[in-house]
């Protein structure tokens, strides 16, 4: 056989040494990957270079070099840090009948040599009209004004910029705000003063008044599916849809315990009730009471200053007497009257009236935010609520974490084989992972019941510490059919906005519960209203020939103890007024005069603010967006108000920053809420860590908070301050892919000429046997 049977066949030009055409192919190709190479890694190596301090960046410091105490963010450069701003906060509150005013003043300390922009992410109620923003530099006050949002913004940046001192409130949420403070010098304070008002809330013969410290950290849950939204008139081109397109507006960075406490927080309210006082009592804060007569009273906290890391609240009853059923207050403003009532039904409880067989849903969250005081208190919640149960009901239990599980298929009869196996399986659950809430909506709003003789009750328990309302809230408009909705807010800091608008979509009612000491008191006073009729069919009766605009609309249903709160604008404040309902299938009707209303400033405020909330309602009920908006915008403007589409901005006429210094942004770090666990939040960290690290939430992805603050690179893009980034980054992944593409590319190239080289002075086997 021949022994060219044997042998590989090459052309002559691969068995010699490569043609001049193919050396210069090769060459250039090599050449070009290698400038390459070189231009992204001197790309690299600048991108991870500490920038040197110029005149108009902050100091780096060292722990060594505090003389007093404070927050320490870390820098790029090992062992450096930079000195967090700090705000300090002084509430004063006063109370008259049911309306009250509160002026909230920040104190933003810049305890750094540079200048700085101060942000401040800070809750207020969420049904408070934020009217007044004041910016106080020496002896001189400037008045905020209300502006739309991108005109306010706009007018702060330029001020920032040439160096004015401005500050800028802008709405996040109902119950989110930001301070936007710009150019606070070296050492410097700058005091912000807001006010805002809104109406107590009434249950029985008990008024409260809740005033929010902190903001809880919020997850944020990435778009599951991803829908292109395409609007009109935009040639084909749409863009991912984000449940929360804000989420770098409501996720400050959150201090760690370690590093102590901070953003103090003083509080004086002034009570004038309108009625003989019985108990008042604070059941989170220890406070200072003196009563000066029989219906009035002044209160302080009694330790003075106390970290903002947990909701006030204060209760007040009368004393041996019932709770007036009835309150009206009128406002003239431009020509027109502003009318405010609030309406106790007389409803009463009947002990021998029959209670309808319930389909009971309960849903409980045990993510990680729940960690720490929450769980054991919405265990014990639900406990209590099962416990309630009576053979003629059904019920079923639905967990959530990053995760749901529903306990049964369907929902099974309350007995006790079945009762057991709950309370066996919800004394089981811990707190971790994420807060992906809508799944777990939608399983409790899907399985309607067939049967009509049921009515159907959900009970959601949770600390409500999301960012995607607006999803939520379209999927209780699109999905609730028969169901009512229940919810109760668990913890220090709930979200009190989501919980109380969700309870109000969901023909429900909302219940906090603050404290292990109150589960059982205040799940008794739901049991009570989910056990009796609800006020339904109401209807506004307004004398004959006015021309009124009514809010809410439509009025909600009534649970037992629960007042109306309705407000008005009309011509002539004059007649009567009549609230028609129907009451455990009875017709009901409540009649008021309106010229006995008392005069009060405020009223017309509020109105503003209740058609606000109506209107941005009515956007999740599938109403026309953009008429929606326009309505909003003109009523904010009109009112003087804070909104998702207005803000207040403040601007110093004179520049303070001298010529050539930068000034740096820097988020206000935090309080975690009191009794929430950091670890099961953000993950195990190294100690003392100032800030949340996103190193540990991209290692571990079912941590509580899917997104992290957007401290680090954020700031550091703004402000030209070299902070560490935490999280492997995108431009990092490419730069790291691309290398090892290169050196890849680079092998292969080198194998290929080896391989020639070989080729040429390989020796044939020819005639070898």
């Amino acid at each position: 056989m021949s022994g060219d049977t044997h042998m590989k066949h090459y052309p002559s030009s691969r068995l010699g040494w490569l043609s001049p055409a193919e050396v210069l192919r090769y060459g250039i190709t090599g050449f070009a990957a290698f400038f390459l190479f070189l231009m992204l890694f001197a790309g690299a190596a600048g991108a991870n270079t500490p920038q040197a301090e110029s005149e108009g960046e902050l100091r780096l410091v060292t722990p060594n070099d505090m003389t007093s105490g404070g927050l320490l963010l870390k820098t790029k450069e090992p062992g450096k840090y930079i000195q967090a701003p700090m705000v300090a906060t002084d509430v004063d509150i006063d109370v008259a009948g049911p309306i009250a005013r509160a002026k909230v003043t920040q104190r933003f300390e810049n305890p750094s040599d540079g200048w700085v922009e101060g942000v401040y992410v800070f809750p207020l109620p969420e049904d408070s009209a934020v009217d007044s923003l004041r910016m106080l530099i020496g002896d001189r006050i400037i008045e905020g004004e209300i502006k739309k949002k991108e005109e306010a913004r706009q007018i702060y940046e330029e001020a920032k910029e040439a160096g004015k001192r401005a500050s800028l409130i802008e709405q996040q949420r109902p119950n989110i705000f930001t301070n936007s403070v710009a150019n606070i010098g070296p050492g410097e304070t700058i005091v912000v003063q807001i006010e805002y008002q809104q109406t107590v809330r009434q249950d029985e013969n008990i008024f409260s008044l809740r005033f929010p410290t902190v903001v809880a950290p919020r997850y944020n849950p990435a778009p599951s599916v991803h829908l292109v939204d395409f609007q009109p008139g935009e040639n084909g081109w749409g863009s991912v849809s984000d449940p929360v397109p804000d989420r770098g507006k409501i996720t400050p960075p959150v201090a760690h315990p370690d590093t102590g406490k901070r953003n103090p927080l003083t509080l004086t309210l002034s009570l004038d009730a309108g009625f003989p006082l019985g108990d008042i009592t604070s059941p989170h804060h220890e406070i200072a009471l003196v009563r000066e007569d029989e219906s009035r009273a002044e209160l302080t906290l009694s330790q003075g200053e106390v970290p903002a890391d947990k909701d006030f609240e204060l209760t007040w009853t009368p004393a041996k007497t019932d709770a007036p059923t009835a309150a009206l207050f009128r406002e003239e403003l431009n020509g027109e009257d502003y009318v405010l009532m609030m309406l106790m039904p007389p409803q009463s409880k009947d002990a021998s009236r029959k209670t309808p067989p319930r389909e009971a849903i309960f849903v409980i969250d045990n993510s990680g935010s729940m960690a720490g005081a929450s769980m054991p208190q919405a265990k014990a919640s639900l406990e209590l609520a099962l416990q309630r149960l009576t053979p003629q009901d059904r019920f079923n239990v639905v967990r959530f974490n990053h995760t749901h599980e529903t306990l049964f298929p369907q929902a099974v009869r309350a007995d006790k084989e079945n009762l057991d196996r709950a309370l066996a399986f919800v004394r089981g659950l811990n707190a971790e992972g994420g807060t992906e809430m809508l799944g777990a909506l939608q399983q409790a709003l899907i399985a309607q019941p067939a049967d009509s003789q049921y009515l159907r009750q959900v009970v959601f328990l949770t600390d409500g510490a999301v960012g995607n309302e607006e999803q939520l809230f379209n999927t209780i408009s699109q999905q609730l059919g028969a169901s009512r909705l229940f919810t109760v807010g668990i913890g220090s800091a709930p979200n009190s906005f989501f919980m109380s608008r969700a309870a109000e979509m969901g023909r429900g009612t909302f219940t906090h519960i603050g404290e292990p000491e109150q589960v059982k008191e205040r799940m008794a006073q739901l049991f009570t209203k989910l056990e009796n009729p609800a006020l339904t069919d109401l209807t506004a009766v307004w004398p004959d020939g006015q021309e009124v605009e009514a809010w809410p609309n439509p009025l909600p249903d009534l649970y037992l103890g629960e007042p109306i709160i309705l407000a008005a604008r009309m011509a002539d404040a004059s007649g009567t007024f009549k609230l028609k309902g129907t009451f455990d299938g009875q017709p009901w009707e409540l009649r008021l005069p309106l010229a006995k209303a008392a005069e009060r400033p405020g009223v017309a405020k509020l109105w503003a603010r209740k058609k606000i909330a109506s209107l941005e309602a009515m956007r999740y009920a599938g109403g026309n967006w953009e008429k929606l908006d326009a309505a909003i915008t003109d009523v904010a403007l009109s009112h003087h108000l804070v909104s998702r589409l207005t803000s207040l901005v403040a601007v110093d006429k004179t520049p303070v920053r001298p010529a050539g210094e930068d000034v740096t942004r820097r988020d206000v770090p935090l309080n975690l809420p009191d009794g929430w666990d950091f670890e099961a939040v953000f993950g195990e960290q190294p100690s003392p860590v100032p800030m949340r690290d996103a190193k540990a939430r991209s290692a571990m992805p079912m941590l509580a908070m899917a997104a992290a603050p957007v401290s680090a690179e954020a700031a550091e893009a703004k402000a030209g301050i070299a902070l560490p980034q935490t999280a492997t980054n995108a431009a990092g992944l490419m730069l790291s892919g691309g290398l090892l593409m290169l050196f890849a590319a680079a092998c292969w190239m080198l194998a290929f000429f080896w391989r020639h080289l070989a080729a040429r002075t390989q020796v044939p086997a020819h005639g070898r046997s």
